[in-house]
């Protein structure tokens, strides 16, 4: 039984050393911010974020985690029940080592300078802050988007640490139409005037990195859902879809490091769980944990077809697949339509089903 009383919130910083990336640079420092909250005695849950989001998955009172609603006291994964960790990526802007960091070499920032990032890269570094905190196992890793790529990863990198897993909205390479909106988005920031070949003075200057969140946020909705929301409305300032546009680009701007963005992005663009491994199908087979997966209505990045067919060739996978105007940013919203599933899912052994 787990003990309720003895909850633990914490925000802080863990040092894991130097590491070794796929790319054959090496990092010589590498740090990672995390949250961890539950009982100390509870079953471990590892969730993996996106590509903007950041190890406040929780939060608090006052300013809520960006999973809140899936995540927390009485929630679906419930933080009376389960200890759920939470790591800001490396390459990420949040605390963690990335662009925005100092290079114990040169005494600077990285900046631009920041090596190339793999999703393998970002679980090794947490596999290895997970041993600085003297956890030896995980009942769980969680993740969607490119939270699901690191979940996916997790999966085939280190097997016996973990007993199941929960990829949600992601596939088991990137698409060429990943890729492409990745490119256009990276075009966008690196032809910015102020961009200054990495060396920007400030992130909240780059239009391009509002414009490539512009573009990411068609990607992420449904155009039936900009319909239903927008209607054609206008504002002074011109049409409501366009104003909604611009406060969401420099909303991110003034959060995030273009740097990071476009690390991440290429990270992204990297992923393969068949690369090395005699293709994706191959891959499937070294799979030994129970494995949840859910796609979602509209998703153009992450198509449900993959994932079905991905999940059908996995031995011990349940799938699901969420009707929703939400397109790939359903993984973040509507939890009263999932949230039940992947309850039902840590609390249970899940056989083979495709449904769909």
């Amino acid at each position: 039984m787990v003990n309720t009383s003895n909850i633990l919130t914490k925000i802080g910083e863990v040092s894991i050393g130097p590491l070794q990336l796929e790319s054959g640079h090496f990092l010589p420092e590498v740090s990672l911010t995390y949250e961890r909250v539950g009982p100390q005695d509870a079953p471990i849950i590892l969730v993996c974020h996106a590509l903007t989001g950041n190890h406040l998955t929780v939060g608090y009172p006052k300013k809520p985690g960006w999973w809140n609603g899936l995540i927390g006291p009485n929630q679906y994964i419930d933080t009376a029940k389960y200890q759920v960790i939470t790591f800001n990526v490396l390459g990420g802007c949040n605390g963690s080592t990335g662009p925005l960091s100092i290079n114990p070499i040169t005494e600077e920032p990285y900046c631009a300078s920041f090596p190339t990032i793999t999703i393998r890269d970002m679980v090794h570094a947490q596999f290895a802050a997970l041993q600085q905190l003297d956890i030896k196992e995980i009942y769980a890793v969680v993740g969607g988007s490119l939270g699901g790529m690191q979940a996916l990863e997790w999966g085939l990198l280190y097997p016996d640490l973990l007993n199941k897993l929960i990829i949600l909205a992601a596939t088991p390479t990137l698409s060429d139409y990943g890729i492409a909106y990745n490119h256009i988005a990276k075009q966008a920031i690196t032809n910015d005037p102020l961009w200054l070949d990495g060396y920007y003075q400030s992130s909240s200057e780059i239009r391009g990195l509002e414009i490539a969140r512009m573009i990411g946020m068609v990607t992420y909705r449904s155009s039936d859902l900009f319909s239903e929301r927008f209607n054609r409305k206008e504002t002074e300032s011109g049409y409501s879809v366009t104003s909604y546009l611009d406060y969401q680009g420099e909303k991110l701007s003034n959060r995030f490091d273009a740097n990071s963005y476009l690390c991440l992005l290429e990270a992204m663009n990297t992923h393969d769980i068949g690369r090395e491994r005699g293709g994706w199908e191959e891959a499937c087979k070294q799979y030994t944990c129970s494995i949840l997966t859910l796609s979602f209505e509209h998703d153009l990045i992450y198509e449900p077809k993959i994932i079905k067919d991905f999940s059908s060739h996995l031995s011990n996978c349940s799938y699901q697949h969420m009707k929703t105007l939400f397109g790939h940013d359903g993984f973040l919203t509507e939890y009263h339509k999932w949230g039940s599933i992947i309850e039902d899912f840590l609390i249970s052994e899940r056989t083979k089903t495709v449904q769909g």
